[in-house]
């Protein structure tokens, strides 16, 4: 049975789309996170509801060194029959990091190795395996665009320079708040879903890439590394219901995680590379992303920018793509 990849799978948003994938679509599932234990306690509760496969791969996506390893292992997975093919790839993991800026293993920013450069790398080293009309979908966010409520609440998105944003502190020049360094990141990850699609598009390849934002989720979202006492007042329907009045994106782990699983699986969807999709409020929309995320120029830099930071070498480099 085809198998999908989901960063990040075993809680939240991800979670809830791995449900659906199992039982919607009866897909077989590659759970994918940094701490194999608590990525199997989910699986072992799919595998046992569903009864799909549902294999664990640790993933870090901070550390480049990891991310090269799980795709070697997902390789090795697809060579010897342990997963029979690979459908689709769910970049879903995702953080904001607030407070003194933090650094990665590789000494990157964390936040922009975590939303941009870890995915970026996975993506261009399993592209390869992905088969024929398959799907990478990309979490994405409406914080990255600094027209919008989600935007202006969050911090307006700054030049996704790579070289600045992964060196940020660095360079003795004045700090990004952290606010603004995820909406910038989420910003690079509209622009990678982009790219990606002009270039499957000029390789003619059958593969989609698709962007997808699930809106505000409380319980998982920009609250997450706020005080418990910020956590609980934003999820109670009072706030639900001023912030989508004030005009931010709502999504719920009900709605939002089972969209995403649809994006990355139901045949409505089939045509929607190059497209961005949002949970907005109980509804799947597509809409129109940032005036920043269409420009071909800052996302051909961002790519080859990306490249380098991760050490992409030639042979690593997808086929289709070159």
């Amino acid at each position: 049975m085809p198998t999908v990849l989901i960063t990040g799978g075993h809680t939240g948003l991800g979670l809830e789309a791995a449900k659906e994938l199992a039982s919607g679509a009866r897909l077989d599932l590659l759970l994918a996170g940094r701490d194999p234990n608590r990525v199997e306690v989910a699986a072992r509760q799919i595998r046992s509801r569903y009864g799909v496969d549902v294999g664990v791969l640790e993933l870090d996506l901070s550390s480049l060194a990891s991310v090269r390893a799980a795709a070697a292992r997902v390789r090795a997975m697809l060579e010897t029959g342990e997963i029979d093919s690979l459908r689709a790839i769910l970049s879903n993991a995702g953080a904001q990091f607030r407070g003194p800026v933090s650094y990665s293993a590789d000494g990157y920013e964390e936040t922009f190795a975590v939303n941009h450069l870890g995915p970026f790398l996975l993506v261009n080293l399993l592209l390869d395996l992905v088969s024929e009309r398959g799907r990478i979908v990309f979490t994405a966010s409406g914080t990255h665009d600094p027209e919008t409520m989600d935007g202006k609440m969050v911090g307006a998105a700054v030049e996704p320079d790579a070289d600045a944003l992964a060196l940020e502190g660095k360079n003795g020049e004045k700090l990004i708040s952290g606010g603004k360094r995820y909406t910038t990141s989420k910003l690079a990850t509209m622009l990678f879903a982009y790219e990606l699609d002009r270039r499957l598009r000029r390789g003619q390849s059958s593969l989609a890439s698709i962007a997808f934002d699930p809106g505000l989720i409380p319980e998982t979202g920009l609250t997450r590394t706020s005080p418990g006492a910020v956590r609980w007042v934003a999820r109670t329907s009072p706030m639900k219901w001023f912030l989508e009045r004030l005009g931010v994106t709502m999504g719920s782990l009900s709605f939002s995680g089972p969209a995403l699983a649809r994006v990355a699986y139901d045949p409505s969807f089939a045509d929607g590379s190059g497209k961005y999709f949002q949970s907005k409020n109980g509804s799947l929309i597509e809409a129109r992303s940032s005036k920043a995320s269409y420009d071909e120029e800052r996302a051909a830099r961002l790519w080859r920018d990306s490249e380098r930071l991760v050490h992409l070498r030639g042979k690593e480099a997808p086929a289709l793509l070159r």
